[in-house]
């Protein structure tokens, strides 16, 4: 049975986290990540699709979006995809801060995908990393074991989820992100 995999997209990730950091200066990288896992989650569950597409690592401290996490720590592997020559952000440590004045590439987000993330985003920051942690420790990042996570898992329970997951397995490859 093939697991369902969607093609990253490193601009609505790079879009994603420069918002967020317009939205509020000097947040850690805990907060970062689980927003964007918040949001994709939630997406997938009421969109059918997610808005990164990133696979994500059950870590102890929760899932961690493997690219996203890449791109928040400046890798420049990923600054060819989006044909840029940097990031509008720096890690130090564990805080994320802007070093530009620039304004993020909403475009590249659907309305869906703002408010998935604005959702995540003040869910995430709300909490204490402790809370966060237990809030990401669901039956999708169980189910993993502290390997790689599966959308399958991500999914609700609901009558519908066999079907759900059957067509995700057959479109995820084609769905343009």
């Amino acid at each position: 049975m093939r697991t369902i995999r969607f093609k990253f997209s490193p601009a609505k990730a790079r879009a994603a986290i420069h918002w967020m950091l317009r939205e509020r200066a000097g947040i850690d990288l805990h907060t970062v990540l689980k927003a964007c896992y918040f949001a994709d989650k939630d997406h997938l569950n009421e969109h059918g699709r997610p808005i990164f597409g990133a696979e994500y690592k059950a870590m102890k401290l929760g899932p961690i979006p493997l690219q996203i996490y890449e791109m928040a720590k400046c890798e420049p592997l990923w600054l060819a995809e989006l044909g840029s020559d940097k990031y509008p952000w720096q890690l130090d440590g564990y805080k994320l801060s802007l070093t530009d004045n620039t304004e993020p590439d909403l475009d590249v987000l659907s309305e869906s995908d703002i408010k998935a993330i604005a959702h995540g985003f003040e869910r995430s920051r709300s909490m204490t990393l402790n809370e966060r942690t237990a809030a990401t420790h669901g039956s999708d990042w169980k189910a993993a074991n502290l390997g790689r996570m599966r959308y399958e898992d991500m999914l609700d329970e609901s009558p519908e989820k066999a079907r759900r997951v059957a067509d995700l397995r057959e479109l995820a490859p084609h769905i343009r992100l």
